[in-house]
């Protein structure tokens, strides 16, 4: 005769336990996000801002800012062309933001967004799927790349 619980009792014994970890991991992931989505509304409010520091500051150095018209940036061409262009950015309306955990200091951020802004030619409206991946660095949270593309008129839908 076995002098060991039966392994359905184990199970039991350790189910709060796990329940507990579990909890605590999600707690810790919805800070991180958290933590994510406020750094994601900060390069926002700079973008519209058109402020150079702040850009710097949530930008990281390895940024690769591929448009929607296939033009790719890097950290100083991109904040170069949201400070200096001409182009002035109104408003983000997102329509989709989901942040997912990739990995150690990775988070992926996908989504759709209607993103305005005024140029000399006027008003212009883009309607975007985007990816974007955000890196801890440092102990802080930067915008390390961002891939977009175009959603087609909704006329052009039918």
């Amino acid at each position: 005769r076995s002098t060991h619980p039966p392994p359905m009792k184990i199970l039991f014994l350790f189910l709060p336990l796990i329940a507990l970890l579990t909890g605590a991991l999600r707690a810790a992931d919805d800070k991180l996000i958290a933590a994510v989505r406020a750094a994601d509304d900060e390069r926002i409010a700079a973008t519209m801002a058109a402020d150079a520091a702040r850009l710097g500051a949530v930008y990281s150095d390895a940024l690769h800012y591929a448009h929607s018209s296939g033009k790719v940036d890097t950290k100083a061409s991109q904040i170069k062309g949201i400070t200096a262009s001409g182009n002035k950015y109104e408003r983000f309306e997102h329509k989709e933001r989901t942040f997912i955990l990739a990995g150690p200091g990775i988070v992926l951020m996908k989504g759709r967004v209607l993103m305005s802004m005024r140029n000399r030619s006027g008003k212009l409206v883009n309607d975007l799927n985007y990816l974007a991946v955000w890196r801890e660095e440092n102990g802080q949270w930067r915008f390390l790349a961002w891939q977009s593309c175009k959603n087609p008129p909704a006329d052009a839908k039918k």
